[in-house]
């Protein structure tokens, strides 16, 4: 079974999921402002922190069905899902898998787009890399995630962010950029959710085309979305902010029926 953990005892269950060459440790940031009514599920993705890997490829589904073995396992039956950039795909693959056992699902930075031509190229270019030389790869890859208005104040946690990089086994990392790759589009899956819908992105982000996301979303009434000014770490850039949003918007329920 993945690596988690539990922390709260609030009534509502918020289960979190990192992204890539992250693990469970990156919400220490947000969790002191995230409101006492979340019990929180923090869990390690395959090959990443202290989960094992599970396969030459981590397909997002698969990263999906690890992530229902826990909430079975924790005997939870609905919970809000919130996924950073990876762990936002992995989300998405499990609302389409497992739609009955959401409240809300949260796109942390994240989008429901697959990877363009360019960006599979990217990846594929990146697995010898990977293999051969991870502390090159994360070194020149995680300042570039950051606001690149604030890397003088960012400063610290930049250098968070790459220890968490390197601290991730390189071969897990290489079999979720191949499970990144076939990742196909889950517009369908924001169109036909009924649980609430909850998009949180960056101005700056270079990971995530930002305008597009939010340009095309379903226009249904149970999605919410927020830009914020920074880059593509949110839970490390604006902690307090993000944390704001989930408990206004996650935890807010307007009843059915209006009297008037």
């Amino acid at each position: 079974m993945l690596n988690f953990e539990r922390k709260g005892n609030g009534k509502e269950t918020l289960v979190l999921l990192h992204g890539f060459m992250e693990n469970l440790s990156i919400w220490s940031d947000m969790q002191p402002h995230l409101s006492e009514n979340f019990s929180l599920v923090k869990i390690d993705l395959p090959g990443h922190g202290q989960s094992d890997i599970l396969a030459e490829v981590h397909t997002m589904e698969l990263m999906a069905d690890e992530v229902k073995k826990v909430l079975d396992h924790q005997k939870l039956e609905k919970v809000h899902l919130l996924g950073h950039s990876m762990g936002g795909y992995v989300s998405l693959a499990f609302a389409e898998k497992f739609p009955d056992s959401l409240k809300s699902l949260t796109l942390f930075f994240s989008t429901y787009f697959p990877d363009d031509e360019e960006k599979k190229n990217q990846r594929i270019k990146s697995y010898r890399i990977i293999s051969d030389s991870f502390s090159h790869y994360a070194r020149v890859g995680i300042p570039n995630l950051f606001n690149p208005n604030e890397r003088d104040i960012l400063e610290g946690k930049i250098e968070t962010a790459l220890a968490t990089a390197l601290s991730t086994n390189n071969q897990g990392a290489l079999a979720c950029v191949k499970g990144m790759v076939e990742r196909t589009s889950k517009k369908h899956v924001l169109e036909n959710l009924d649980s609430k819908i909850l998009v949180i992105a960056g101005k700056h982000d270079n990971a995530v085309k930002t305008e597009t996301t939010i340009k095309n979303l379903p226009d249904r009434t149970n999605i919410k979305s927020y830009v914020l000014d920074c880059g593509h770490n949110g839970h490390w850039e604006k902690p307090s902010i993000c944390a704001a949003i989930i408990n206004t918007e996650l935890l807010h329920n307007l009843p059915k029926k209006l009297v008037l």
